[in-house]
């Protein structure tokens, strides 16, 4: 156990404010991404350089119980924005299973839309979404997107809307078939990494500022077992699966996802790209039925589903 600092000392007799649990947050999850995260009921702060402080219970900004599905405790009455912060993103960073954390989020419409036909959806849901998943972004190692995520929307998948280091970003084209001019390949904002099935011819590596890797599978679909492993083998043990829908029910059809925050928004777009594709079913004992924690996000609804318990 760490002993008291003039910094934490100060902090001590401090609320726990949005900004400080947003601290707290971000350190615990690089303490998972290091392999080490905390499994024991403690009190936690955060020093001036940003470390995480470990103190004995009732002496911290916050009180947490790893053991406990990620409960917590302050001696003070927390602000609604600042409990509701807490209760979504601490599972996500307490205990050994957060370590290597998987997560996949969609946003969709009432009617299971991600997209109209013609690929357009920005944006479905609305700011409250769009925020968590920059804070999901800097809770991990790795945002995941396929061909078409980057393509049809040309995201950043960066943490501009909040606080913390951008993830390293990685996209998924088995036939190397995304336009180079995109602003992941192009913007240098951060490290990015092209994943794409064998290729008949060498190349130089590079994809605009992207590295390509090569992985040893054909081009239709890359697994995503490899994909997790390429990943781990880089040392990024958090990953974030971003989108799209195809991209995310592979991985939830191979059972590689621990979380899937799943945002409705109170809209129905009609026959356009679903968000969850998943085989044919017999009977309803066949189903999956996870864990459901609910929030609302704005008029939003998300619905935290916690695949492995």
């Amino acid at each position: 156990m760490h002993t008291w600092t003039d910094s934490t000392a100060l902090a001590r007799d401090s609320a726990l404010t949005e900004a400080r649990a947003w601290l707290l947050l971000r350190a615990l999850a690089g303490r998972a991404g290091a392999g080490a995260a905390l499994e024991r009921p403690c009190g936690i702060c955060v020093d001036s350089a940003g470390r995480l402080e470990e103190v004995s219970l009732g002496d911290g900004w916050l009180d947490v119980f790893p053991d406990d599905g990620a409960t917590f405790r302050t001696s003070n009455a927390l602000a609604h924005p600042i409990k509701r912060m807490l209760e979504i993103y601490l599972p996500l960073c307490l205990a050994a299973t957060s370590n290597d954390l998987v997560i996949a989020h969609v946003g969709q419409s009432l009617d299971g839309q991600i997209a109209t036909s013609t690929g357009a959806s920005c944006f479905i849901t609305g700011r409250e979404d769009v925020e968590h998943t920059h804070r999901l972004r800097a809770l991990c190692d790795a945002v995941v997107v396929g061909r078409s995520t980057v393509a049809y929307d040309n995201p950043r998948l960066t943490t501009r809307l909040v606080s913390g280091q951008n993830p390293t970003r990685v996209i998924v084209d088995p036939g190397l078939r995304t336009p180079c001019d995109r602003k992941v390949f192009q913007d240098g904002a951060a490290a990015t990494v092209l994943l794409c099935g064998r290729r008949a011819e060498p190349g130089d590596g590079r994809y605009g500022k992207a590295a390509i890797v090569e992985l040893p599978c054909g081009e239709t679909v890359l697994p995503p077992a490899l994909i997790l492993q390429e990943l781990r083998r880089r040392g990024l043990r958090r990953v974030f699966i971003e989108g799209g829908g195809v991209t995310v029910s592979h991985f939830l059809q191979a059972g590689l996802l621990d979380r899937i925050h799943v945002v409705v928004s109170a809209v129905f777009l009609g026959q356009g790209r679903p968000g969850i594709s998943l085989p044919k079913i017999d009977g309803l004992e066949q189903a999956l039925r996870p864990q459901v924690h609910r929030f609302f996000l704005g008029d939003d609804v998300l619905f935290d589903c916690e695949l492995r318990r």
